[in-house]
């Protein structure tokens, strides 16, 4: 992708596995490609930690989730997906995984960035936060700063002819109200993401979505919104304000 500047707001999600950003932000990206913007999604690991059943051909399953995550992305209107191909469920913060992420930032030059919260170990008394999700989470922000706009940091990616680029917003995915919570209003677009999970059937009983529905309205319930999606969001260029 060319490095020369564009007009259009980009939008990077990055996260663990295939089906991780339907739950995140599949509502958000929707709305926010329906506004215009570009949003493209990074899945970190190959997904081959995705069934217990013994006879899974894991290579197989690599292949499905892989074709799951696209079918999901076209549901939402999300332009691109970038699969790294990192081991399922032993995903680590490495530098090596930085620089990745660094080498995509700098190539696609995106506006923001979402991703998971590197520091929820718990979700209320009935889950554990997945060290998968924590790794990428870590290793985008480590990414977004100081990696990406810092030009000593990895000058390989120099080599490459990667010049430093600027976040401007990070968006943390939270369930938690607070200060710098940005809520996205998905009542136009909880359909699409409740469509865009049944995709990923080789990992989601979805039926009919009531489940989802009822997920976002708890979310919503805080703001007045119908259906919502919930982000902390650090606003590193003091350029956008309107926090859509």
């Amino acid at each position: 992708m060319s490095n020369a500047e564009h007009s259009t707001f980009r939008i990077l999600g990055i996260f663990a596995h295939p089906d991780d950003p339907e739950f995140s932000m599949g509502g958000s990206a929707a709305r926010w490609a329906d506004e215009g913007r570009e949003v493209y999604y990074c899945i970190v690991t190959d997904g081959s930690a995705g069934s217990n059943d013994p006879q899974q051909d894991l290579r197989e399953l690599v292949r499905i989730r892989e074709e799951e995550q696209l079918a999901a992305a076209r549901v939402l209107g999300v332009k691109d997906v970038f699969f790294l191909g990192y081991k399922d469920g032993v995903l680590e913060p490495t530098l090596e995984l930085r620089r990745e992420l660094t080498r995509l930032i700098r190539r696609l030059k995106p506006d923001r960035v979402v991703c998971g919260d590197p520091t929820a170990f718990f979700y209320g008394d009935e889950y554990v936060n997945h060290a998968d999700h924590r790794a990428a989470a870590e290793a985008a922000v480590a990414a977004v700063f100081p990696s990406a706009p810092t030009r000593p940091i990895f000058p390989e990616l120099l080599a490459e002819g990667l010049e430093p680029h600027q976040v401007k917003e990070l968006y943390i995915t939270t369930d938690q109200a607070g200060p710098h919570t940005v809520y996205v209003d998905i009542s136009s677009t909880i359909a699409r993401k409740i469509e865009a999970l049944r995709c990923h059937a080789s990992q989601v009983q979805v039926g009919d979505g009531q489940w989802l529905r009822d997920w976002a309205a708890e979310t919503g319930k805080a703001v007045g919104l119908e259906y919502a999606e919930a982000f902390r969001v650090m606003r590193l260029v003091r350029e956008h304000q309107d926090g859509s």
